[in-house]
Formats: C-alpha cells, structure tokens, sequence
C-alpha cells in the first residue's frame, strides 16, 4: 500500500513538474514553439491540394499569439493542480484509505484536465 501511494504522488508530481516546465520553456523561448502552433492552425505545411484547409485553416496571426497564449494557461492550470494534488496526497500520506481517496480529488482534476487539454488540442485540433 506504501508503495502504492508513493506511486500516485511520484506521478502525479511529475505530471505537474512536466506540464510546468513545458510552460515556462514557451514563455522564456515563445518564438520557437509559437512557429509550430502557427504553422499548425495555418495548415501551410499539409498538402497544397487539402480539402478541408480552405475552410478550416486559421491564419489570423492574433488568433495564432491567443491560441498561443490559452496553449500555455492550460500548461500552468495543470501543472498547477497536479502540484496542488501531489502535495495534498503526501500531507495525507499516512492517513486512512478513506481519506487518502478523498484527497485525489485535486490530482485527478488536474490529469483529467491535462489528458482533454492534450487530446483535444494536440491530437483533435493540432492533429486532425
């Protein structure tokens, strides 16, 4: 059970220290990754004859910087509450089962919220 529970706090930690890190990495260096979400929402790099990139392509630089900018909340959001959740699970380290559970709430809000914000942005939107 010990082992379990450092587990869930190990991985749910190092969920939040990734997201937070991907985070500060687009803030400090914002041109390099700023090129590939531009890129992306533009669709200039599909094929020249894709169907679908009249209609859904974005190329609206300051939709391209918000886009940007709602990419890196969602990075801070979750790192944040992954963080949150992991030392919540550790002050609780030691508690009952009960109570042990009852703490995950902060943590799975915080992977939950990582999982659609990447399945959804990244392989939805991004990839489709």
């Amino acid at each position: 059970m010990i082992a379990v529970r450092l587990a869930k706090i190990a991985l749910v930690a190092a969920a939040g220290m990734f997201c937070l890190l991907v985070a500060y990495n687009n803030i400090v260096d914002y041109g390099s990754n700023f090129m590939f979400v531009q890129h992306v929402l533009s669709m200039d790099t599909t094929f020249p004859d894709n169907a679908v990139r009249s209609s859904r392509a974005i190329t609206d630089p300051q939709v391209h910087h918000i886009a940007y900018w709602l990419i890196i909340a969602a990075e801070l959001g979750v790192g944040l509450l992954c963080l949150a959740g992991a030392v919540r699970l550790l002050v609780l380290f030691k508690a009952s089962a009960v109570h042990f559970n009852r703490a995950k709430t902060t943590a799975t809000l915080g992977l939950s919220a990582g999982m659609l914000f990447w399945f959804f942005g990244f392989i939805v939107v991004g990839g489709e």
